[in-house]
């Protein structure tokens, strides 16, 4: 019975591995773009002590009641600025007020640990840092417990891809009303700004603090899926 486990759990690893790899070509087909990553396979053993929280916590957002989710904890938890602490220092954000849905998502997924389980997986020199997620399977518990919902855009005019604008990540296929992903977001790297993706991306806050710390991640050696050789995990908590 064990070994008949041990075999499926490995053919599973490897179909998923397969995935992955074919994602990343889709990355590099798709310059100045920005995907949302599906999880990696991860073989790192780790406690179960997150995914025992996970069962703690209540089933409240999902696919379904996605906009009345994000409106009623919204006007409850009504923080615009987060800490993202990191190994190469701090960065601060700010959450625009006038993109609520998005700016409620990132409060709730900071409040309840989800971005603390995750790293900063792609950097793209005069381009992005993207973060959001990890090879972590806490992370991969948090996504799987939430359903993968998606939030609907929030496009504004005055709103645009400057440097340190933050951003969500989507899916560019089968999504023509631009929905973007709960769980990933990028930060504009280059100094010029990103422009062109205006109207693809929603933008739902803006650095102001610790532009130095996003020049040292986007310089880090990455693979060619572009993910940082060494992780950057992120810690992040609502500030006033």
């Amino acid at each position: 019975m064990i070994k008949n486990q041990i075999f499926i759990l490995l053919f599973i690893s490897a179909i998923l591995t397969s995935g992955s790899c074919s994602e990343s070509k889709n990355t590099d087909q798709k310059n100045n773009s920005i995907p949302a990553k599906i999880e990696r396979v991860t073989e790192k053993k780790e406690d179960q002590e997150t995914q025992q929280n996970l069962i703690k916590e209540p089933d409240s957002i999902n696919s379904k009641n996605t906009v009345d989710f994000l409106t009623a904890y919204g006007e409850l938890n009504k923080e615009t600025k987060i800490l993202i602490e990191t190994r190469l220092g701090n960065i601060k954000l700010v959450l625009y007020k006038d993109t609520p849905l998005h700016r409620a998502n990132f409060i709730f997924l900071t409040k309840i640990g989800y971005f603390s389980t995750t790293c900063f997986y792609r950097v793209v020199p005069d381009f992005i840092i993207q973060g959001g997620n990890s090879e972590s399977m806490n992370t991969l518990g948090y996504r799987n417990k939430y359903k993968h919902y998606k939030l609907p855009s929030e496009f504004r005019k005055n709103r645009k891809h400057k440097y340190g604008a933050i951003a969500a990540a989507r899916d560019w296929e089968n999504n023509p009303l631009k929905l973007s992903t709960a769980f990933e977001f990028y930060i504009v790297q280059n100094k010029k700004g990103a422009f062109h993706l205006d109207g693809e991306h929603t933008v739902f806050g803006e650095v102001i603090s610790g532009f130095q710390v996003i020049d040292k991640i986007v310089n880090l050696k990455a693979g060619g899926d572009e993910w940082p050789l060494e992780d950057v995990f992120i810690k992040a908590s609502v500030i006033k």
